[in-house]
């Protein structure tokens, strides 16, 4: 099986397993992660085939989602059923772990460029009008309120795997204003920038709409 099959057997399997999942992690936020990760490896000239397996198979185990201390675990047995090279594998697998933001201050740095072609490709899905709603969606299924004006809004979350935004504006500051400056590729940088600034616009509209009422 050469590298193409390969691809879109996995597609076809993450796609089974993710169609239908309302977190705002579901096939279309992985197809979307998936082809975004192409365009800026190919710029960027990363190694697709690892790249390209590491965006379909990021969020199979995600910790945020699941229960497995090991976020690569899915990926790793996957892989190995289709006779995927070791060291493909165990590429493919360091990125995932690597991939999400855990909190303020927790650094999460990729070691190759593959990794970081994902990890901006992720971050990007986070960002802009696609960022805004997957922002409601999730804090739907995590028990989040919209927002809380009695919450003061400078403190910060500082470690999302323990703790979490107290509504969904407060996890515009905690932790999507924060990712623009997180972004590892110049590839990337620009698509962020203007994402960022759309949210910005947003949270500013939300806010004076508030006050007004």
């Amino acid at each position: 099986m050469n590298r193409t099959e390969i691809t879109n057997k996995i597609s076809e399997y993450v796609k089974s397993k993710q169609l239908g999942e309302t977190t705002g992690h579901d096939w279309w936020h992985t197809y979307r992660v998936w082809q975004t990760a192409k365009k800026i490896g190919q710029l960027e000239k990363a190694d697709l085939f690892i790249v390209e397996l590491a965006a379909l198979l990021h969020d199979l185990d995600d910790w945020k989602f699941n229960n497995n201390n090991d976020v690569a675990v899915s990926a790793k047995k996957l892989l190995e059923e289709y006779e995927v090279a070791t060291e493909v594998i165990d590429h493919v697998c360091e990125i995932i772990k690597d991939l999400s933001f855990k909190g303020v201050g927790v650094a999460t740095p990729m070691k190759s460029i593959e990794g970081k072609v994902v990890q901006d490709a992720d971050r990007l899905d986070a960002l802009g009008a696609i960022g805004i709603a997957r922002a409601f969606t999730t804090g739907v299924t995590r028990g989040r309120v919209i927002y809380d004006p009695e919450s003061m809004m400078n403190e910060r979350v500082e470690n999302f795997k323990i703790k979490d935004s107290r509504s969904t504006i407060h996890h515009f500051y905690d932790k999507l204003f924060l990712l623009k400056d997180l972004i590892n590729t110049e590839t990337a940088k620009s698509i962020a920038k203007e994402r960022h600034e759309f949210m910005e616009e947003f949270v500013r509209e939300f806010l004076k709409e508030w006050d007004e009422e």
